[in-house]
């Protein structure tokens, strides 16, 4: 893989992680010079979206207002994810070249943003101490797993998946090192049922500067953990699994796949290096070529978790990596992938109605047992069609 930086335009970086020649060898270049005639992002800008603490929870909401008028759903000749057009003067998509393998570049529309030279410091909405805000000096990045649209990650095969795993590695490594982010999140959100406002494969990097809720969570129980018991959650949980066997989806030397105990989503697992590590950035080379391989596995199953019914189908999923945070509590918290839907079955949604949305309070439509048990069968169908994985 060979990554080469540039800026756009407006002054965003834009980052090609090439996997094919003349390109990955050096012998060519892609097209670095962006000839959009976009003003700088922060020439009128005095201040970037803020954030502010809910008083009675104390989760940190960022407000970006301007993601109101956002791309939505645009047709394929105007998707700003697609490669230049050969020959196009001007176009207003994200990358200057006509073709490329992997391509990482900040949000247009951003919802965490630092302004060079914007106070980050606590301030009070309407002079009320318990309505703390503040600038959401984070940042956002997208990450294009390959340059057509009709393509996805599952297409593409585990060459092109080493080639992302990298980025993210990449990415993680570089934003984790800016100054005040807490933690860094790769995902991607694939089908319209999800909330796809580009078909293009593609995910996102956000680079927090506040710990998320989910994380928050975590932290408190892993870290009350260790003190009452001198172990690592995480990793306690991923030996209990184990041993029970009964939700075990997959194994290989460096990674397991497993439906969690007390899985809340219709259909969900987990993809845990038996390493503990922090982030995808502290893989070694080894774990990231097993990876590239049963992180497709998991997403070929999805697509055959409901064949019984209807076939096979594009399954609508998030893949969430959870990482771990960037200081006090590092060690309490492991590296893991989620990977859920909110298909309970074939046209049907679980809609997060009042419990769910009102309370935080889920309720599953479901068992692990089950999801495991059509996970295990979807995944023996993946195989068969895919014998070379």
């Amino acid at each position: 893989m060979r990554k080469t930086t540039t800026r756009m335009a407006d002054g965003r970086e834009l980052i090609y992680f090439d996997d094919s020649e003349p390109y990955v060898s050096g012998k060519a270049t892609r097209r670095l010079d962006d000839p959009r005639p976009l003003p700088d992002r922060f020439e009128s800008m005095s201040a970037g979206p803020q954030m502010r603490q809910c008083p009675l929870t104390g989760e940190w909401i960022p407000m970006a207002t301007h993601r109101m008028n956002r791309t939505f759903l645009p047709p394929a000749d105007a998707n700003p994810l697609a490669p230049a057009r050969p020959g196009a003067e001007y176009q207003d998509g994200e990358v200057p070249d006509t073709d490329y393998d992997v391509v990482v570049f900040e949000n247009r529309f951003p919802s965490l943003l630092a302004v060079p030279g914007e106070d980050t410091g606590i301030v009070h909405v309407d002079g009320e101490e318990l309505f703390a805000a503040a600038p959401a000096a984070g940042r956002c990045e997208v990450i294009c797993f390959g340059p057509r649209l009709e393509e996805n990650l599952v297409d593409m095969g585990p060459k092109r998946m080493r080639t992302v795993i990298g980025a993210w590695a990449d990415r993680t490594r570089e934003l984790s090192e800016l100054e005040g982010i807490k933690q860094v999140f790769c995902f991607e959100n694939h089908g319209e049922e999800i909330g796809v406002t580009l078909h293009h494969p593609h995910g996102q990097i956000y680079a927090y500067p506040y710990i998320p809720p989910r994380t928050a969570a975590m932290l408190q129980r892993a870290t009350a953990y260790r003190q009452a018991t001198g172990r690592q959650l995480h990793e306690d949980v991923l030996a209990a699994e184990l041993r029970a066997g009964t939700r075990i989806l997959a194994e290989g030397e460096h990674w397991v796949l497993y439906v969690p105990v007390a899985a809340k989503w219709p259909i969900e697992a987990h993809l845990v290096p038996r390493r503990n590590v922090p982030d995808l950035a502290a893989l070694n080379e080894d774990e990231k070529s097993e990876l590239s391989h049963m992180y497709l596995d998991l997403l070929a199953a999805g697509n055959y978790f409901f064949a019984d019914k209807v076939g096979k189908l594009n399954m609508p999923y998030i893949a969430s990596w959870n990482q771990s945070v960037i200081g006090p509590g590092r060690e309490d918290l492991r590296l893991h992938l989620q990977y859920f839907s909110f298909l309970r079955s074939p046209g049907k949604l679980k809609y997060l109605a009042g419990s769910e949305s009102g309370m935080g309070a889920w309720i599953s439509d479901t068992s692990p047992e089950n999801i495991a048990e059509r996970f295990r069968s979807a995944l023996a169908l993946a195989s068969a069609e895919q014998p070379t994985r």
